[in-house]
This record gives C-alpha cells, sequence and structure tokens, in this order.
C-alpha cells in the first residue's frame, strides 16, 4: 500500500476519501459531521475560516467569544468535519520540556527558544484548564509523560540539551530524571538508558474538535463540509479603502473581508508564497489492544516518547476510557528503506506503508515482550492503522498572524506534527490579532510571526530542525 509521490510546491487539496482513523471510527456519530455538504456557500460572509481541524473551530470559538456575530462566520472544509491531522494524530497533547531547546537556539536565539518552551507547557496547561472548565468529553487525561533515552547518544543529546535549558535561565523545576535502572523501573522499559518525565497528557482529539465546532455551530456559524477553497483572489467590489476577498469554492463564490488560513500543511495550495517554507508529511500511527499485562491495573500511567535520536523516535500513549494504545511511527527511521521513507513524502492519506506499520508494531513488541504476537490471545494486538498529513515548516516553528502582502488574510498552519503543543495559544492568538490586537498581547514568541523579514530568512536556507 506504499505511495511514493514526490513533494510538491503546491500540495493540492486534500485526496477526497482518506482512510478514516480510529478517531473517526469512533464518533461516526457527529451530527455536523457532514452538514450543508450540498448546500451553495453564501455570496457574502464577512468572516472566512478555511479548515475546520482544531486551529480553525479554535480560532472560530475565539472570535465569536471576543465579540464578533457568529452569523458572519463560515467554515470551509474540503471533506467531512475535522478531518484532516487533528483526527489523525496520535493522541498526545505533549509539550517539549527542555528536548528541542539546543535546536530552536540555533534557529532562533536563546531568547526565542526559552519563549518556545515555555509556550508549550502554556498550551499544556491551557488545555486542562479549558476542558475542565466547560466540562469537554474528549478523554483528556492530565498526567505524566516520559521521554525514554534508548541509547547512550541520545542519552548524551538530552542531557545536554537540559543542561544547556537550565543554564539560559529555563524552568526544569517539573522534571524528574531517573538514571539507568531507576529508568527501567519507572517506565517499565528493560532496555531505558535514561529517561525524563514531566506533566503532559493525552486526548480523543476528533472529539475536542467536534466540541469546538458544535459550540460554534449552535451559535450560528455555517460550516460548509466537502467544499474546499479553491482560490482566493481579490475581489472587483474591494476599493482604495476596503479589500474583499473571493473565495472561490465547487458551490460558489463568497466575498469576504476577512480570510482565515487554517489548512496546515495544505497552507501553500491558497498560499504559494509558502510553498519553499511548508512541506505535506505523511504520519502514520496504529491502535493497538493490550495483553493482560498491561491492563486493568496495570495499564500505563503515562504517555511515553521512546527515542533513539531526536528524530528516530516511537509515541506510546494508553488510553484510560478503554486502554487502547496508541502507537506512533518515527519522523526519520534509519531501519526502513529509502522506499517506504520516501513515501512519508506525500499527501495521500487514503494509504499505509506496511513497512512502517511492520517497524512500529515491531518496536513496541521488543519494547514490551508480552506483546510479542506468538503469546497474544485473538482479539489482541495490532487494531488499525491510519495516516494523517503534517505540515513541516522549515523553521521548526508555525506560521501565525497577518499576511503582509494581502490585507485581511490571516493564518494559523504548520504545526510540524505538534499542533496540541501549540495550537491552544496559536488560535487565540490570531483571533485576538484580528479583533486588533497586538503581537505582544498573544503572548506568542515572536518567531511564530508570519512576516515578509521571516520569509526573506527562510528563502535563504536554515541549519538544521527540531522535527
Amino acid at each position: 500500500m506504499a505511495d511514493n509521490s514526490e513533494p510538491r510546491q503546491d500540495p493540492g487539496l486534500p485526496v477526497p476519501n482518506p482512510c478514516v482513523s480510529f478517531w473517526q471510527q469512533t464518533t461516526r456519530s457527529f451530527p455536523y459531521l457532514n452538514v450543508n455538504k450540498d448546500e451553495p456557500v453564501p455570496t457574502e460572509s464577512k468572516y472566512v475560516v478555511i479548515g475546520s481541524g482544531i486551529s480553525g473551530a479554535l480560532t472560530t470559538y475565539e472570535l465569536i467569544e471576543g465579540g464578533v456575530s457568529a452569523s458572519d462566520i463560515i467554515i470551509l472544509e474540503a471533506r467531512e468535519a475535522a478531518s484532516g491531522a487533528s483526527s489523525r494524530n496520535a493522541g498526545h497533547v505533549r509539550p517539549d520540556a527542555f528536548r528541542g531547546f539546543q535546536v530552536y537556539e540555533q534557529l532562533h536565539g536563546k531568547d526565542q527558544a526559552l519563549k518556545i518552551i515555555a509556550n508549550e507547557k502554556l498550551v499544556f496547561e491551557r488545555v486542562k484548564e479549558f476542558t475542565e472548565k466547560h466540562n469537554v468529553q474528549c478523554d483528556f487525561n492530565p498526567a505524566t509523560t516520559f521521554d525514554v533515552c534508548m541509547t547512550p547518544e541520545f542519552a548524551d543529546f538530552n542531557a545536554r540539551s537540559f543542561k544547556l535549558y537550565q543554564e539560559a535561565g529555563g524552568d526544569v523545576s517539573h522534571i524528574k530524571f531517573y538514571p539507568g535502572e531507576e529508568a527501567r523501573r519507572v517506565t517499565r522499559v528493560q532496555k531505558a538508558v535514561a529517561a525524563y518525565e514531566w506533566p503532559a497528557g493525552s486526548s480523543h482529539p476528533a472529539k475536542l474538535a467536534q466540541w469546538l465546532l458544535t459550540q460554534s455551530i449552535t451559535k450560528g456559524v455555517r460550516l460548509f463540509t466537502h467544499c474546499p477553497a479553491n482560490a482566493v483572489t481579490k475581489s472587483a467590489a474591494s476599493t482604495g479603502d476596503s479589500v474583499f476577498w473571493d473565495v472561490s469554492t465547487p458551490r460558489g463564490t463568497t466575498k469576504a473581508s476577512i480570510v482565515v488560513h487554517c489548512t496546515n500543511a495544505f497552507a501553500p495550495h491558497l498560499l504559494p508564497q509558502l510553498g519553499a517554507f511548508v512541506t505535506p508529511n505523511r504520519a502514520q500511527a496504529h491502535a493497538f489492544v493490550p495483553p493482560l499485562s498491561l491492563s486493568a491495573d496495570k495499564i500505563l500511567p503515562s504517555t511515553m516518547s521512546l527515542r533513539h535520536t531526536l528524530k528516530h523516535f516511537y509515541s506510546v500513549a494508553q488510553r484510560r476510557p478503554d486502554g487502547i494504545i496508541i502507537l506512533g511511527a518515527p519522523i526519520a527511521n534509519p531501519k526502513i528503506s529509502p522506499e517506504a521513507a520516501a513515501a512519508r513524502l506525500t499527501t495521500n492519506d487514503a494509504v499505509y506503508n506496511e513497512e512502517v506499520r511492520a517497524d512500529c508494531v515491531a518496536n513496541f513488541e521488543t519494547t514490551f515482550p508480552e506483546t510479542e504476537k506468538s503469546v497474544l490471545r485473538h482479539g489482541e494486538g495490532l487494531l488499525h492503522t491510519w495516516t494523517g498529513i503534517v505540515g513541516m515548516t522549515t523553521d521548526s516553528v508555525p506560521f501565525v498572524g497577518k499576511i503582509e502582502s494581502l490585507p485581511g488574510q490571516w493564518i494559523c498552519a504548520g504545526f510540524n506534527g505538534h499542533g496540541m503543543a501549540r495550537i491552544f495559544t496559536c488560535a487565540p492568538g490570531v483571533a485576538k490579532l484580528i479583533l486588533g490586537g497586538s503581537w505582544a498581547e498573544t503572548g506568542l514568541p515572536e518567531c511564530f510571526e508570519i512576516t515578509q523579514a521571516r520569509l526573506e530568512k527562510l528563502q535563504k536556507g536554515v541549519a538544521g530542525s527540531v522535527f
């Protein structure tokens, strides 16, 4: 089932018939899943939000909270509601506590690197506060996570990152370190060299996105599913003082004064100037039914990342409601063939890669020998495999804010497969900017802002990446 499409500067639109993820399998009763799938779009709407994932849904929610009339907003979605990366990830709400600091410092300088890490900690706290305040039924489980160092080389890398982050003034008060035998005891990973633990969580991301959409739709927002935005062009109705945009879809054209691009990996399709800086990558995840040794009172209390190198790692998250274990495949993997590695560079989330699946499951079996196929009962083991498209940026941080060359157009995209550790500050931030706030009021790292200066700097190239 491998797909070896080459990456393109224009990612095009999402494929029309993607696979169904574990998260989507368990939310097929969502009443707005295919809402307005055949209805024409209105000829005018003050606000058009493109994309109905967590980024678009939360931006819309925050605009309404900020005083925008819900009836002035429409959301356009190319497929079913929240059908992109938001409903296809590995279920983590996992901030980076220090690991990426040394690379962020190389890319953005010490002060910005400190702000990036601090912002991720804040995102976890915001998700926790939001879900508790609104009683959001999205299986959110605040717990801890482990960075499990599986090689001496990565243990050295993490130790260096921790030391540099601490010396730079970074907060490490919430991080615990476990050497050797202690790491093996607390993680239950017998090949662990060392481990770090800090607060993190997991959730059912599709339920979170759907809750946000429901709040806005019941207030009067119109969501048009299976209705991709094909182009955004300057309207003939524009004047010297007022710029309007024609957002064309297969079901008509809407004139808008504000257009918000929450399209993540697909942002360059409507914003070709980002084609060199946002690259779609296909990520892959797997659902696994645990054996008795990982069930009931033996369930894994923390999520974990089994790290061989910075980019060669496997994520593990065991769900509290049903005990299902979600396994995430590596970004870079020296153990798979060049053909399988190249298959990642595609926008096709209709299929998965069998070699990636075999490697991910084999790694889990090696880590937890009680999950080997030979000892599992019928009904235990691999349950499902799915893929999703993530948007990788050249400088490892998202694009947020006003698009300077296109007055009235805004963006919140390019999350590097790390959206759940960023969207809950980025989406409120872009909403605040749209409503007239300053960048300082968003609290976001300045390096997240999409400025012409940043794009010109990226055009010259960057050295290294976190993801």
